[in-house]
């Protein structure tokens, strides 16, 4: 197999920061997609249902961050198996769009059956897209190491090298940590609206 010359002259490290980046890339055209793809009007409330009784619940019982938490994490830790969790991961992310773009159906049929507006300020609405950000930031970095892992473990699995089981418990933990931050900002974000 013949690689660009770009790829064979640089270092393990920046081979994975470059894959990593790749897959960044490439995640946000699967959710991209998955928005293009619309569900039907019976299917995106039955989606939006779900997902408004989820984190309602989870209010109630003070767990949202933990309940994002988990789902995020399980979600990654799957996306880290060799090759298999790389087609996951792009499924997974592809639903995402998917789920945005059903709340989205969901939001703008009800705007326009009801003349209720909301009366937001600048600066909260200001603090809730920064918090947005931070939030996707954390999660698709955490997916793409994912995904990317998943396609490095697997090469290195094929050539017997046993030592990515180390780098992969490290990128593991930093993943951990990403989605800790994600899923407070997320809950914080989700009580501001």
């Amino acid at each position: 197999m013949k690689y660009p010359t770009f790829w064979k002259n640089v270092s393990g490290r920046r081979k994975r920061i470059y894959l990593a980046l790749f897959i960044f890339v490439i995640a946000i055209i699967a959710t991209v997609a998955g928005f293009f793809v619309p569900p039907s009007l019976k299917d995106a409330q039955i989606i939006e249902q779900q997902l408004n009784q989820t984190i309602t619940q989870s209010q109630a019982s003070g767990t949202l961050a933990l309940r994002i938490f988990v789902n995020n994490f399980r979600l990654c830790l799957l996306m880290f198996i060799p090759l298999v969790g790389a087609g996951f991961g792009l499924v997974v992310l592809f639903s995402t769009g998917q789920a945005f773009r059903a709340a989205l159906m969901v939001q703008s049929s009800s705007a326009l059956n009801t003349a209720t507006t909301a009366n937001f300020t600048i600066t909260t609405v200001i603090l809730t897209l920064v918090l947005i950000g931070a939030t996707f930031l954390c999660e698709y970095i955490s997916y793409s190491i994912g995904i990317s892992e998943s396609l490095w473990l697997f090469r290195r699995l094929l050539q017997r090298r046993w030592r990515e089981a180390k780098v992969t418990a490290i990128l593991i933990g930093i993943v951990a940590l990403l989605l800790t931050v994600g899923a407070i900002v997320e809950t914080l974000a989700l009580s501001l609206v």
